[in-house]
């Protein structure tokens, strides 16, 4: 199977690339407005497949619309740029796709410190960028939590757990068997879409507590 990961450049895309690739299970694409910054991040995935010695999958870069080619594929995008991503793909290219977002929107207070749930209309992310999407997509919610910073440490273990929210109990199993080949990341089914807000609110207050707690890499646990 294939994962595609749109605006999959920076830390968490190309870090959740390298985790992927190495689970050994799926072929990536990393996706981005710009092709050619994708190909670096791919050829970082690439490279860092070789320094492991693994074989078997693959990693490739290219435009956010090549994406869509993929079984899964993983919004990893700032959520003002969703729309706009969505309208210049068209519409019509993610009919019947399962498609992961990993999306918190967040209202930042760094000095403040802290951090909080910039909530939309719709109540989560994940509900806006449903009605963006024809009805056939089938939307899930997955990776929300885990801590960024980690993405790109490939010699530590991710043991976090991991809440992947849905409408559709195939396309959540997908998903779980996804999250299952990370690291030693725990998929939980937290019920359908619409539960999404609340996992979205959590990784502002995993930031506050971070922040004023002289913690780093708070990651979330579900036992």
């Amino acid at each position: 199977m294939k994962v595609g990961i749109m605006g999959g450049t920076g830390n968490i895309g190309e870090g959740l690339a390298r985790r992927i690739c190495i689970g050994g299970k799926y072929d990536v694409m990393i996706g981005s407005r710009d092709p050619a910054k994708a190909e670096i991040a791919a050829q970082g995935v690439v490279d860092a497949l070789a320094e492991r010695g693994v074989k078997g999958t693959t990693c490739t870069g290219g435009a956010n619309a090549d994406c869509c080619d993929s079984d899964l594929i993983i919004l990893s995008l700032p959520f003002d740029k969703i729309e706009s991503t969505i309208e210049s793909i068209g519409k019509d290219k993610f009919e019947n796709k399962t498609i992961i977002s990993l999306i918190n929107p967040m209202l930042r207070y760094p000095k403040d410190k802290y951090f909080l749930h910039d909530r939309p209309p719709e109540e989560s992310a994940a509900l806006a960028i449903q009605k963006l999407l024809p009805e056939s997509a089938k939307l899930t919610t997955g990776f929300n939590n885990v801590a960024a910073g980690k993405w790109m440490l490939l010699d530590e273990e991710l043991d976090y757990s991991v809440v992947v929210c849905g409408d559709d109990k195939e396309s959540k199993n997908a998903v779980k068997d996804l999250v299952s080949t990370v690291s030693k990341l725990q998929p939980l089914d937290g019920g359908p879409l619409k539960t999404s807000g609340i996992v979205e609110s959590i990784t502002p207050l995993v930031i506050t507590l971070a922040m004023n707690n002289g913690l780093k890499d708070v990651g979330v646990y579900f036992r």
